[in-house]
């Protein structure tokens, strides 16, 4: 997937997105912040989209968000806005694949469905793992391929369509555990009906 269909494919989402994927994604983001609350810090959001999370994060969790969409940070700017959000520091508009951030900048990095919809996952994830601090956890929620049942399907159905609808239906899960610097901690599945898939990772420290 180019860099053009994404930002093409969440101009066109934009608008709908909170009624349509953000529904579906609901228990991922809701266990993802769960997590994220209980350990505190500061934390990166990438793929920040129209803010659907941040009211969810507790007070005292810093909270920084990049997302590539102009569209979508628009929206997310003024979810802050209208909700008074002060534990979110700031939304930048940035490529996940060059993040600029320094080295081992967040205690924890949150990924909620996007590294299926951007270019390059594993050098989104490298820069992830970059700006982890050792010992910190990435949080990733996401769809990933299925080899059988249902969702199989529906996947090799869609894979055609990628561009137009702006996410891999059939995402390997192998592209977000590739960086040595990782080790996942843990993996679970999420409703509905086990589409979405939980996974920890943590930084090692040295």
């Amino acid at each position: 997937m180019d860099l053009d269909a994404v930002r093409n494919s969440y101009a066109r989402w934009a608008p709908v997105y909170d009624a349509t994927f953000g529904r579906i994604t609901h228990a991922g983001r809701r266990a993802a912040v769960r997590h994220i609350n209980d350990r505190g810090g500061h934390v990166l959001e990438v793929g920040v989209g129209t803010g659907l999370s941040l009211e969810a994060y507790d007070r005292a969790v810093r909270v920084t968000g990049i997302d590539y969409s102009e569209e979508m940070l628009r929206k997310a700017r003024a979810r802050v806005a209208r909700h008074d959000l002060n534990h979110v520091g700031s939304l930048h508009q940035m490529d996940a694949r060059t993040l600029d951030f320094a080295d081992n900048t967040f205690d924890m990095v949150a990924a909620m469905h996007v590294l299926s919809v951007v270019p390059e996952p594993e050098a989104v994830m490298s820069e992830i793992a970059r700006v982890l601090r050792p010992g910190g956890q990435v949080i990733i929620t996401n769809h990933f391929k299925h080899e059988r049942g249902v969702w199989a399907g529906l996947a090799r159905a869609a894979a055609p369509l990628e561009n137009l609808l702006g996410w891999h239906s059939d995402f390997e899960i192998e592209s977000v555990l590739q960086d040595p610097r990782l080790r996942v901690i843990e993996r679970r599945e999420l409703p509905p009906m086990s589409m979405m898939t939980l996974l920890v990772l943590e930084k090692r420290l040295n």
